[in-house]
């Protein structure tokens, strides 16, 4: 008979029933704030405008644990709502608001330390501060790795300003999950919720081509570096990155093409499609793709993983990879997958 497989959900957010208001404190109307409109859900607010409709499984941890067992996960790993990032912001009061997420975050897996896995945020906007903040996160208060944004202020990751962090985080064998927001082509989407759906894939692969392009796992190749919602469209554009890497020799800055490198990250499994999952697995590895959902958020998958027992070709132990050990492994923590 075979074992239980293990489910973590890599692709989770949470945000604190508490969150500070520095709209208020700053006076800045492009801090996001937390309106409660009932006793189940609140809006998230930008400008005096709604930017998001939440329920309370986004703080409830009561609700967050009832829908893991109803649903089969065994760990969540939780991470900040993107928009609350605010790279924008001055560092001082950047730094602030990861200080007040991390603290948060860190709290709910002191409560729960068997079901949950924190990863913190930090302010990019300020590199120094960020590194202050990631050693601070990590050394300090226990999480495992960072979320960070998929650009800062309209800047790639592989932006020379950034390496010092990469550098560190590299340094210090700090998981990163990147993740899209402030996404590009924004005063093109404003219509469909075509920033969900086309925005966030499509920044995404920015993303990633940029980390891929630049050099950097060439100078930095213990990076440990996962992109949301299975890298966007990166799967589907490699072959034309790797054409355009052969026929343009001055843009080269690697040793290799990109496709070499782009399977030295990791992806979460949020494709949908059985399809498209098929399709990362061939390209990347089943070793390089890692179960999440964007919990608790309209266009989550429920339960996570889901598209992987949907495809039926994968064998038990590559099922066993996706779902719950290449997270573990990715976030250092192999030993959970033995005490579960």
């Amino acid at each position: 008979m075979s074992e239980k497989i293990l489910r973590v959900d890599f692709h989770t957010h949470i945000i604190s029933e508490d969150f500070p208001d520095l709209a208020a404190k700053y006076g800045d109307e492009r801090f996001p704030v937390l309106d409660r409109t009932c006793d189940c859900g609140a809006e998230i607010m930008i400008k005096g405008k709604s930017f998001r409709k939440i329920t309370d499984q986004a703080w409830d941890i009561k609700k967050r644990l009832e829908d893991m067992d109803k649903e089969g996960i065994d760990i969540q790993v939780l991470s900040p709502i993107p928009v609350t990032l605010s790279y924008w912001a001055e560092p001082e009061a950047g730094l602030e608001l990861s200080k007040s997420q991390n603290d948060f975050i860190a709290s709910i897996v002191k409560e729960c330390p068997e079901r949950f896995i924190g990863l913190g945020t930090v302010p990019l906007q300020d590199v120094e501060l960020a590194i202050l903040e990631m050693d601070r996160a990590i050394h300090e208060l226990g999480l495992k790795g960072l979320q960070i944004g998929s650009n800062v202020n309209g800047l790639n990751l592989d932006d020379p300003s950034l390496e010092s962090f990469f550098a560190a985080a590299e340094k210090w064998n700090i998981p990163l999950f990147v993740h899209p927001w402030a996404t590009l082509g924004g005063e093109r989407m404003p219509r469909h919720n075509f920033m969900y759906m086309v925005g966030m894939p499509s920044e995404t692969a920015l993303a990633a081509g940029s980390i891929i392009m630049s050099g950097l796992l060439d100078k930095y190749p213990s990076l440990k570096i996962c992109f949301a919602h299975g890298g966007g469209a990166l799967p589907y554009l490699l072959p034309r990155m790797d054409k355009g890497w052969e026929v343009w020799p001055e843009i080269r800055k690697t040793e290799h093409p990109p496709s070499h490198y782009a399977k030295k990250l990791y992806y979460d499994s949020l494709v949908y499609d059985p399809v498209n999952l098929q399709y990362m697995i061939d390209r990347f590895g089943p070793e390089q793709i890692i179960a999440g959902s964007d919990y608790p958020f309209l266009l989550r998958e429920a339960p996570s993983g889901k598209v992987v027992d949907n495809l039926m070709t994968l064998s038990e132990e590559e099922a066993r990879l996706i779902h719950g050990e290449n997270a573990l492994k990715f976030l250092g923590l192999r030993e959970m997958a033995t005490s579960k």
